[in-house]
């Protein structure tokens, strides 16, 4: 991973707003139901998670949270992490979750490419909450030399159970970079999951 820690900035005499608060007041702003932040030492041992589960972030849907670590909060790329999570929570509590879950079960054979849609309608997602949260234009590809979040860090309990996807750098990156250009959550539809539900419990 690349990069550089965030350094504490302050102009005028005050201090400038937390990139990861920026981006859960955006989430909140523009939909309902966004889980809370709990900051931890570690991951394992929240929710039903083991070293297996992400070790900087996780959302888990049984107590509607996300999981951060405070070594993570400190890295340049936690408003994705957490904007990542967030496009999660969007999906679960907005039904887009429950539509992907009814036809993996009905189509198994095609169970990757469904996941890989959800996957990328998240990333999509990510980059509508991070323009939202009013940060600067950001390429996933400053930040990693590899796909993030390809270890299970979404679920219920336990999130050691949760599912697992890899989609790729660049694909998630292109979906990341076409929410952020946009900033609307119409430009979110991947393959057969459409963007109603999402235009539906937009408010922002």
């Amino acid at each position: 991973m690349r990069g550089i820690l965030f350094a504490s900035m302050v102009w005028a005499g005050t201090a400038v707003a937390d990139p990861v608060d920026q981006v859960f007041a955006a989430a909140t702003e523009s939909f309902d139901r966004m889980p809370a932040l709990r900051m931890v030492d570690e991951i394992a041992g929240n929710c039903g998670a083991d070293t297996s589960v992400n070790a900087e972030v996780a959302f888990c849907t049984t107590a509607n949270r996300v999981f951060l670590t405070t070594t993570a909060r400190q890295q340049p790329y936690a408003p994705y992490l957490v904007a990542h999570v967030l496009g999660h929570a969007v999906q679960v509590q907005h039904g887009m979750a429950d539509v992907a879950l009814r036809e993996i079960r009905q189509r198994r054979s095609e169970e990757r490419q469904l996941r890989t849609y959800v996957e990328s309608q998240v990333n999509c997602i990510a980059g509508v909450l991070y323009q939202r949260a009013g940060l600067p234009t950001a390429s996933l590809t400053d930040w990693f030399d590899n796909e993030p979040l390809t270890d299970p860090h979404w679920g219920r309990n336990p999130l050691r159970q949760g599912p697992t996807v890899s989609i790729t750098l660049d694909t998630a990156n292109a979906w990341f970079q076409q929410g952020q250009r946009a900033g609307d959550p119409a430009v979110c539809a991947v393959g057969e999951f459409g963007a109603d539900l999402l235009i539906a419990a937009d408010k922002g």
